[in-house]
């Protein structure tokens, strides 16, 4: 019916989970499915906002979760950029158990 499944990508306000981290979930999930590439930009923070409905400074904590998950990069007045992923299957020797 639709090219994109709307129901995975939405966000549940009344959800346990923080709407910051369900975003960080969407954004990501299209990082490893390759929707958006490595050294590329993401959307900007107000475009988040408006595609999925939430306030700036949600879309902004959910980019810095990103920040943390380390999938991007922010660079001061550019944007923020989707980090060349190491091919996570053929080495998983780099990730801690902790």
């Amino acid at each position: 019916m639709s090219d994109t499944e709307e129901s995975d990508a939405a966000l549940d306000p009344m959800s346990a989970r923080p709407l910051y981290v369900q975003l960080a979930d969407v954004i990501a999930k299209k990082i490893g499915a390759g929707e958006l590439a490595p050294d590329r930009p993401i959307p900007s923070e107000n475009h988040l906002a408006d595609e999925y409905g939430v306030a700036r400074l949600t879309a902004r904590r959910a980019a810095q979760e990103l920040r943390e998950r380390g999938l991007i990069v922010t660079v001061r007045g550019k944007g923020s950029f989707v980090v060349e992923q190491p091919s996570g299957d053929a080495s998983e020797e780099g990730e801690p158990d902790a």
